[in-house]
């Protein structure tokens, strides 16, 4: 998830963007900006997944963004104030958090914009492709070079990819592994999602390679893989993909 802080205390936009990595290390920080100025320049010219967004800035208050650029990104607000909230909830906010943001508040709210975007967003291609009875082009191969080979690796022969020491690898049910250049979350865009999901930042697992799974604290869900992971605490749902995560697996 691309993140977009606006913020006009540094030490509130630092530790906001450490809040963030605590409750979902996978989420990308675009840029931290300080004014509605440099806000609207840089809104002009990118867009994120997702803004937080501070109501009063070193330039007046944000809303005056919305006047001179169009916005349809969701908006968490974060204000010491409670006399804007019928003004944000006017315009893309999902949530609106006073001061001082506590973890808990800020990890429903992401929930929240999971829920809502999981609830509202449309595949128009794979529904098109749905509508012509057209299957969509997953990932059916990788090509591994090991020396000067090249090895043909089935999708169906992988049990799970990985991320360790910072590279990506894939490891098959008979329990080879091997480097790929491509990162997790290309990955999910390669694969079928039906087949593979995504458990944490770290893992995306095929269905077939989950043998047993049991309640963990905090909503989480502990896998046991075939083969079995190096680290057991690795194959764990992450909380903000357990509920994606039960519809997934009763599909």
């Amino acid at each position: 998830m691309n993140v977009l802080i606006i913020e006009d205390e540094s030490f509130a936009a630092d530790k906001l963007e450490l809040m963030l990595k605590e409750v979902d290390p996978s989420i990308k920080i675009m840029a931290k900006l300080g004014s509605i100025k440099e806000s609207a320049k840089w809104l002009f010219h990118h867009t994120a997944d997702l803004i937080l967004l501070d109501i009063q800035l070193s330039d007046g208050i944000s809303f005056s963004i919305f006047e001179q650029v169009n916005i349809t990104t969701p908006i968490i607000f974060t204000t010491a104030y409670d006399e804007y909230a019928i003004k944000a909830f006017q315009l893309n906010s999902i949530s609106y958090l006073l001061k001082p943001i506590r973890k808990t508040d800020l990890l429903e709210s992401l929930q929240k914009y999971r829920t809502l975007k999981s609830a509202f967003s449309i595949d128009f291609e794979l529904l098109l492709a749905n509508m012509q009875g057209k299957v969509p082009d997953y990932k059916k191969r990788f090509l591994i070079q090991i020396g000067e080979k090249i090895k043909k690796i089935e999708v169906s022969e992988i049990a799970y990819f990985y991320v360790l020491d910072k590279a990506v690898y894939l490891r098959t049910f008979q329990q080879n592994n091997y480097p790929i250049e491509f990162t997790l979350d290309k990955l999910e865009s390669m694969l079928n999602p039906s087949v593979f999901f995504r458990i944490n930042r770290k893992y995306i697992v095929n269905m077939e390679s989950i043998t047993n799974m049991v309640a963990y604290s905090r909503a989480r869900v502990k896998l046991d893989l075939k083969p079995k992971v190096d680290d057991e605490f690795d194959a764990i749902v992450s909380i903000d993909r357990s509920g994606e995560f039960k519809k997934w697996l009763n599909q």
